[in-house]
């Protein structure tokens, strides 16, 4: 094994807490900064696609997931009016496991913090990384509350809009607005809901129902959306999610009016990065959402952050001196992960500007195949 006893890893998501999670489970003494004091997240859901699956019963993870949350077996497309045009189901890769699985971002959010705590990973709430110090050994990590450690590894987990990247690349390298919007809300699950339900309208947009639990669904929908636009008071927006689904009918007109809670609406600009090769400076790493952040197209993110925390502490194992520790990690992981930023991109771009000469379906198909090859 490379010679890595102790790492920080900044940001305390899905990304920060799988790699720290991951790394205690190969000996690594490891601590964990994250900047929300709260430590929460926003209540809506996730989707865990095969292969998140995959890389979470590798960290001993998936069954707790799993019981948390609900079953998807496939997928149900519709017009906008509700008519069904196409029906998947998704084969399961592994017996024990649904073909993906739905949860609230809470309920994992506690499932890894709790194996977090299990772990006797040392938390640092409500600080950042002020400075990063390079050195041939190591990094020395100056926080905000004025201390310094010594690390042997830094992993920069902090998401799309990450401080760590800007510290290793500078300020050119920041997210893109891909000209969408997404919005989120949680609602009673429909009785019988055991797939994505996805309603296309054009240039209306993309709306769909997810479930999340026996109790728990979420309505989602993305939207061409101009960029001056996207700072709109809390109060206004159930009132402009309903009259956005107003287009749709079928199960999106019978739930449309439940939206009703200013503090429910989960509002997001869709914005996207790829960095170039290669995420890591010295002894310092981006994974997740800081080096590929991607659309939700594809229900990827997550799975692609987790999938980075496993190859990362695998290629460890494998020893050799750092450099070639994570040369050996963007071998693994930069083309997949290029893939699925630029395919989820190019969905979100057919529905901005819908093409009859191409069906979208076949790029999601195509994204499937890829991510159920073993990473």
């Amino acid at each position: 094994m490379a010679d890595i006893q102790k790492a920080l890893v900044v940001g305390g998501g899905i990304g920060g807490l799988t790699a720290a999670i991951a790394l205690r489970g190969i000996g690594v003494d490891v601590d964990l900064v994250e900047k929300n004091p709260r430590w929460d997240v926003y209540g809506v859901g996730i989707i865990q696609p095969p292969n998140a699956l995959r890389a979470l019963d590798a960290l001993g993870l998936a069954e707790a997931c799993v019981a948390a949350g609900h079953p998807i077996l496939g997928g149900r497309n519709h017009l906008a009016d509700g008519t069904v045009v196409a029906n998947d189901d998704y084969p399961p890769v592994d017996p024990r496991f649904p073909p993906m699985n739905g949860l609230t971002r809470p309920a994992l959010h506690e499932i890894l913090k709790s194996r977090l705590r299990d772990e006797g990973v040392a938390v640092r709430l409500g600080e950042v990384v002020s400075q990063l110090t390079q050195r041939t050994d190591g990094v020395t990590v100056a926080f905000s509350d004025g201390t310094t450690e010594d690390y042997d590894l830094v992993i920069g987990a902090d998401g799309l809009y990450s401080q760590t990247r800007t510290m290793l690349f500078g300020d050119e390298l920041r997210p893109r607005y891909t000209g969408q919007t997404a919005w989120r809300y949680n609602a009673p699950r429909i009785d019988g809901l055991d797939r994505i339900h996805i309603y296309i309208g054009g240039e209306g947009g993309t709306a769909g129902l997810v479930p999340l639990s026996d109790s728990l669904m979420y309505v989602l929908y993305i939207t061409k959306w101009p960029q001056d636009r996207l700072k709109i008071p809390a109060e206004e927006l159930p009132a402009l999610m309903r009259s956005r689904l107003e287009i749709f009918g079928g199960e999106i007109a019978d739930v449309r009016e439940q939206i009703t809670d200013p503090e429910g609406v989960v509002f997001r600009p869709v914005d996207n990065i790829l960095v170039p090769r290669p995420w890591y400076r010295g002894r310092v790493l981006l994974i997740g959402d800081a080096a590929h952040g991607t659309s939700p197209h594809a229900g990827q993110g997550a799975a692609q952050a987790v999938e980075d925390a496993l190859v990362l502490t695998q290629e460890l194992e494998g020893g050799g001196g750092i450099d070639a520790v994570l040369e050996r990690f963007m071998d693994r992981r930069f083309e997949r992960c290029k893939a699925v930023v630029e395919l989820s991109a190019s969905i979100g771009a057919w529905e901005q500007n819908p093409d009859p000469s191409i069906d979208p379906n076949d790029i999601r198909h195509e994204l499937i195949a890829l991510c159920a090859q073993p990473v």
